[in-house]
């Protein structure tokens, strides 16, 4: 994934078949100041789509590869090349009419999203506001959650309702109801492709991972969350730093090997490590957190390794024991 930082936008592209009015709504929302994505392509499986249209006057890259005659596995495959090309980051599904196969949605885990105009999980599919005025709800609505393999059923991001009226018509309640998806889309994206700058999402990243690890636990230390294990007399293997001493760095702070390894990993990964404040002058390197492409997986090896030059030996080996390693 190419990096984007603390200091650029995530990079989205769009997917559609039809009009793009939650496009348009993305791309507008793009446009303001505080926005942290930009939409770097919109692509369709139809290439008369007017979304496209939309999106080349506005400046944006288009894509169109017509999915008639071909392959379900085959058309995705291009239109997979085409997204990657473009450096997407993620994508957005805006009234892709299309049913995406579960080695596409898992190629981009945890990074695809989509709206869909009911209260989930309420009225998945087809046919919601039909569904959701003959059951009677007093309200239907919209709502926007990360992609998965099971149809309308990945983890929520936000949810709007909309009151039904005594007089409504599946048309007339769809009306409202894409003018509440053209607020939430916008708002609910920029949330989630926003969240590597929020201090309080990498906090309960990080916490999760050191409280993992055995009899961790969590001290606060100079006025930042620390972790440590071994009981009272236990010391310290990880602090959260929030741009601490001026730092532009939002970080975790581990234990290296020492000041030669410190600089080693400075010097060869700017882009993912830092020298701390202070603590850096006794060995501990700083993981940047505050950009889109943070590898977790080397954050949980670090917290690991880190945690293991400090706890007392008993623990480290009944974590061994234990399948730690």
């Amino acid at each position: 994934m190419p990096d984007t930082g603390s200091g650029t936008k995530a990079k989205i592209a769009c997917l559609l078949s039809g009009n793009g009015t939650t496009m348009s709504a993305l791309l507008f929302q793009s446009r303001l100041a505080d926005c942290p994505y930009e939409i770097v392509l919109v692509a369709s499986n139809n290439p008369d789509a007017p979304g496209l249209k939309i999106a080349a006057a506005e400046g944006i890259a288009t894509f169109a590869q017509d999915h008639r005659g071909m392959d379900r596995r085959a058309h995705e495959k291009i239109m997979d090349s085409a997204l990657r090309e473009s450096g997407a980051d993620y994508l957005a599904l805006c009234g892709y009419m299309r049913i995406l196969t579960a080695d596409f949605v898992e190629g981009w885990a945890d990074r695809m999203v989509n709206t869909h105009p009911s209260l989930l999980p309420k009225y998945k599919g087809l046919d919601t506001h039909q569904r959701a005025i003959e059951a009677g709800e007093e309200f239907g609505g919209c709502s926007v959650h990360i992609v998965t393999p099971e149809l309308d059923g990945g983890p929520l991001l936000g949810q709007m309702p909309v009151a039904i009226l005594p007089t409504d018509t599946p048309e007339s309640l769809a009306s409202r109801v894409i003018l509440a998806e053209y607020q939430l889309y916008p708002r609910m994206v920029a949330d989630y492709v926003g969240r590597h700058n929020r201090a309080g999402f990498l906090l309960g990243k990080v916490r999760e991972l050191s409280l993992a690890l055995p009899e961790a636990e969590e001290r606060e230390s100079h006025g930042s969350p620390g972790w440590r294990s071994g009981g009272k007399s236990g010391k310290y293997f990880a602090y959260f730093a929030d741009r601490h001493h001026g730092s532009e760095h939002i970080g975790v702070l581990v234990k290296t090997s020492g000041p030669d390894e410190l600089a080693g990993l400075v010097e060869t990964a700017p882009e993912t490590y830092f020298k701390p404040a202070y603590y850096g002058a006794n060995g501990w390197v700083g993981i940047i957190l505050n950009r889109a492409d943070v590898d977790w997986d080397n954050v949980s090896d670090w917290l690991e390794r880190s945690w293991r030059s400090i706890a007392p030996k008993r623990l480290v080996q009944m974590h061994d024991v234990a399948g730690g390693v």
